[in-house]
């Protein structure tokens, strides 16, 4: 296989943005152009559009929001991997708690990058990942990330949860609907609700307004 540094050279990483919000993508869009280093060849509001896009423009990056609608983030991250693209994914998000960063890793990001940081930090990602590298905003406790507890009354509830069940949990805690999450993780709505009823047993929380309030809690979401 050739290097994708070989492939590269002489032209501009290209990038590809997906991104809900018109205003933070075309805001994400322009600070990757204003550099003069970087080419974005498309940006999207939905995580279809996006993994469409990648697989057809084969980008050296993609931009991919945590709450992109219709195909959930980390189910993008995990078929452009399972694909064997070239491209290597950025999550930018709010979170800054454990399970969040581990499960973004996990799934195949190259990178994770806080929203509420400055714009450097996303073009640090890039200068890293295009490395080779691994990149983590300096906003998260890496310590908190990499160093888990084995002490089973200091461990994170969260990280009883699956990969799956913890994709549920992030659905239901921002309103999405059984059927939608179903659609959103390409499941059926019976899987969906055995990962529901699996998730909220070992959290001990059994009902989606119980789940809500946890997450305001644990500051996941934002209240109201």
């Amino acid at each position: 296989m050739q290097d994708p540094g070989q492939e590269r050279a002489g032209r501009l990483p290209t990038v590809v943005v997906a991104e809900p919000l018109a205003l933070v993508r075309e805001g994400i869009s322009a600070l990757c152009e204003s550099t003069g280093e970087y080419s974005v060849v498309s940006h999207h509001e939905d995580g279809e559009a996006a993994l469409a896009a990648i697989e057809e423009s084969r980008p050296d990056l993609a931009v991919l929001d945590f709450e992109i609608p219709r195909l959930f983030v980390l189910e993008v991250v995990r078929k452009v991997r399972l694909k064997n693209l070239p491209t290597r994914s950025v999550v930018v998000g709010t979170r800054t708690d454990r399970k969040t960063t581990v499960e973004v890793l996990r799934s195949g990001a190259s990178g994770y990058v806080l929203k509420n940081g400055p714009g450097r930090h996303l073009l640090e990602a890039f200068e890293e990942i295009l490395k080779g590298g691994v990149y983590v905003s300096p906003l998260v406790d890496l310590e908190q990330v990499f160093l888990a507890s084995h002490d089973k009354e200091d461990r994170d509830p969260l990280e009883a949860l699956s990969a799956r069940e913890y994709q549920v949990f992030t659905l239901l805690i921002e309103g999405v609907r059984a059927k939608e999450i179903a659609a959103r993780l390409e499941l059926s709505p019976k899987t969906v609700d055995t990962y529901r009823a699996s998730l909220m047993r070992k959290l001990d929380i059994h009902d989606v307004a119980g789940l809500v309030k946890y997450a305001i809690r644990r500051k996941l979401i934002a209240a109201i």
